[in-house]
């Protein structure tokens, strides 16, 4: 292969990276310092959009939302994927169609699934509420999406979508596990329990690693869901970082309280990526603790 070949097959790659990657990063980049709605001249204000961003209590308080609802998810999540994970690593009959049913929801939109939840949820004539309230176990249709329990419900959901995701990527962990290594323990008199923290758990350290990764940073980023569903509210309670940036750039709708501004926004996505990098490197650092156990 001569080197004009090799320059055409990168060619698209590197094309669209710099079409769809670069330019959008230093074009945002540019106008975090400027006062710049998507129309007219963009005004130069240097580091007024950073000194807003400081007073903005809609914005931190998304901050802390995004924390809620990534706790939320990872606290359920990890335990239950590895759970299942185990459970679907033994030799049990129909294991394969359990695999492919847990996994199913990893397959379909987020949007289209959330669409489908909203019909469950919704408080008037949701199944949900039918169906308790048929059997005699709610007195009254609880407002699922409401102020009291719409994170609680956007994390129930988060949680059924990324499930199978990790439990997948667990299960390959444990099948690269020796099956001598846990007969070697048998022969040795050890028990279960003995075997799980002594062979297993250590052994899936590197497999655990990324996948805590993986979790933590799409749970940052996670927003998709909950736009379908709430659209941040009520009330900012569900309003999560990305979803209140999506917002500033791409007004979800004509009533959305808040409007198109892209310096601004510019500014936010900046201030929230930095914020997701300390998270990162936070985790990297302590992540160093699970070396020892491999």
């Amino acid at each position: 292969m001569n080197k004009k070949t090799a320059y055409l097959f990168i060619f698209p790659s590197v094309f669209l990276t710099l079409v769809l990657g670069v330019y959008p990063l230093m074009w945002a980049l540019r106008y975090m310092f400027y006062n710049y709605q998507g129309y007219g001249d963009p005004i130069f204000i240097g580091f007024g959009n950073f000194a807003r961003l400081l007073r903005d209590a809609e914005f931190w308080q998304s901050v802390v939302n995004t924390g809620i609802y990534a706790a939320g998810k990872l606290i359920v999540t990890i335990p239950l994927s590895l759970i299942l994970a185990f459970i679907l690593n033994r030799k049990l009959r129909g294991r394969t169609v359990l695999r492919a049913i847990y996994y199913l929801p990893t397959v379909f939109s987020a949007s289209v699934m959330s669409i489908v939840f909203f019909i469950i949820f919704n408080s008037y004539n949701g199944v949900l509420n039918q169906f308790l309230l048929k059997f005699h176990i709610i007195g009254a249709p609880i407002s699922w999406l409401g102020a009291d329990y719409a994170m609680l419900t956007t994390i129930m959901i988060a949680i059924w979508g990324a499930v199978g995701n990790y439990m997948l990527l667990f299960l390959a962990g444990l099948q690269g596990i020796s099956e001598d290594l846990y007969e070697a323990a048998s022969l040795d008199g050890a028990s279960e329990i003995r075997k799980l923290w002594s062979i297993t758990i250590p052994l899936l350290g590197p497999v655990m690693q990324m996948i805590i990764m993986l979790a933590i940073t799409i749970s940052l980023k996670g927003y998709e869901s909950i736009m379908v569903l709430t659209e941040g509210g009520p009330y900012g309670k569900t309003e999560v970082m990305y979803l209140y940036l999506f917002k500033l750039l791409f007004p979800v709708s004509p009533e959305s309280p808040v409007q198109q501004q892209l310096g601004y926004g510019s500014a936010v996505g900046f201030v929230t990526a930095i914020i997701v990098g300390i998270v990162t490197i936070l985790y990297f650092y302590l992540s160093r603790k699970l070396n020892k156990m491999y």
